[in-house]
């Protein structure tokens, strides 16, 4: 069934039952429909946080997956891990219950709101999506907010408002992003990713293109003026478009940032139009073009421009992005998500701009056919850092079917060790950790949990998601 067809039966009263009810964008799925005044009752495997504050919201939760579960249901909602052979689905249709995919129903969600952005692009959009939170938040619009990582903002990676603003990070991978509804569409940058899936970076361009024609005629898409890639893409789109970018060729713009201690403060341009002044307290020139992506978007939704300012200048990072963590003999601990090689090539940019003796990073590839498919650019950009240590491959969704290894990295890389377990890599990093260094656990996977214990095992404070430059 369509996104359209859903939407006719999100009406309230409706008993809708949703399946892998605590996983991390399904659980907020389960308040908004509550809100909206359905009947809500899911499902899940494992009792986890998430399952225990809906249970204190008074939706009922079941553990373990029965057939009886979804009696009385008028339709059902599935998380993408749940496939046909689930008993809940087989049972919904065979009783000729509905079922649908997650990202239908947010779709179906988004067509109750004035503005519904969508962040859609390669790299950014946990970052570009937080600061856009940030900028609503501080204009007072009550919105409704789902992102990829937790804002410390929010206390959690979501928001649930009563305000006509839903603000979604939007994933291009299994094109589920097609079933989303926006009025504001972004596109920060298109890159080769998600080769599993997608055949090559045409079929990619093509989503995306997919993805902006599904804006309204009295919606916008945004899109950055410096990705050659985003701008092929939309070459001749019939939707109207405007585009950020780091100079004035661009409909927004900045003047040319000045850094003082890494991090950048820059004039915000519309047009001929001073709009205000931007100080990040994030470093890096991919986060002035991320902040240029929501201030654009701010500015087509009539936000004032002393919010704009105010809420990019409170903005300090979301977890897993440049996150700090602590010290380790003197030695800086970040985290970061960055699993592509464009995104490392930024990463360990910044990080060397930053002034530190040495930059030590610590990576885990994601995914055995991203590492196979972008394995010489991973070699390239590994190369950024003084120092890198490899840990294994973290496998995701797949197994390891092309006999690749973190190992063959680390021997075309220079300087490069490789550590099977994380037990030794911690070790090495403890042995390497002198003052003046920056040391980066990078990747999507796991690997985070050595910096925590790294940090844990050597100071009494939490992790902390401020940048501590």
């Amino acid at each position: 069934m369509t996104v359209a067809e859903l939407k006719e039966y999100l009406t309230a009263g409706r008993h809708v039952h949703l399946i892998g009810i605590g996983g991390v964008s399904m659980f907020p799925l389960a308040e908004v429909l509550k809100r909206a005044g359905l009947v809500v009752t899911g499902s899940d495997i494992h009792e986890n946080a998430n399952v225990d504050h809906l249970i204190a919201q008074g939706i009922p939760v079941t553990l373990g997956h029965r057939p009886e579960n979804i009696r009385g249901a008028d339709l059902v909602i599935r998380t993408a891990a749940v496939h046909d052979d689930n008993p809940e689905i087989q049972a919904a249709h065979t009783a000729g219950i509905p079922v649908f995919e997650r990202a239908q129903a947010w779709g179906a969600i988004m067509m109750d709101y004035r503005h519904a952005v969508c962040v859609s692009g390669t790299h950014g959009k946990t970052t570009t999506t937080s600061m856009c939170a940030h900028i609503a938040m501080a204009a007072g619009t009550d919105p409704t907010i789902m992102i990829g990582g937790n804002l410390p903002l929010l206390g959690a990676g979501y928001r649930v408002g009563n305000g006509d603003t839903i603000i979604l990070e939007s994933c291009e991978y299994c094109n589920s992003f097609l079933s989303f509804r926006p009025t504001t569409a972004v596109i920060l940058d298109i890159e080769e990713d998600h080769l599993d899936f997608f055949k090559d970076l045409a079929d990619i361009e093509h989503s995306f293109r997919t993805f902006a024609n599904l804006v309204p005629e009295n919606g916008i898409v945004i899109a950055n003026a410096d990705d050659r890639n985003t701008m092929d893409t939309l070459d001749g789109i019939d939707r109207p478009f405007i585009t950020f970018g780091l100079g004035n060729y661009a409909d927004i713009y900045c003047s040319e940032p000045v850094w003082e201690k890494g991090l950048p403060t820059f004039d915000l341009y519309q047009g001929e139009r001073f709009v205000c002044t931007i100080s990040l307290t994030i470093p890096g020139l991919h986060n002035v073009k991320n902040a240029l992506a929501a201030a654009a978007t701010a500015l087509h939704m009539g936000i004032d421009p002393k919010f704009i300012a105010q809420g990019l200048n409170s903005y300090h990072g979301a977890e897993r992005r440049f996150e700090y963590k602590g010290e380790l003999n003197g030695a800086k601990i970040y985290d970061d998500y960055a699993h592509h090689p464009g995104e490392i090539h930024v990463l360990l940019q910044t990080a060397k701009s930053l002034g530190y003796q040495r930059v030590i990073c610590a990576f885990q590839p994601h995914t055995y056919s991203r590492t196979k498919a972008l394995f010489d650019d991973f070699v390239q950009e590994l190369q950024l850092a003084d120092l890198t240590l490899l840990a294994e491959i973290y496998p995701a969704r797949e197994v390891n079917t092309i006999g690749i290894s973190s190992k063959d990295l680390a021997a075309k890389i220079p300087n490069a060790e490789y550590y099977p377990t994380f037990a030794e890599l911690e070790a090495r990093l403890r042995q390497l950790a002198r003052p003046g260094d920056l040391i980066l656990t990078v990747g999507a996977g796991e690997l985070d949990q050595v910096s925590n214990a790294l940090v844990k095992k050597t100071t009494k404070n939490e992790c902390n998601s401020s940048a501590q430059i």
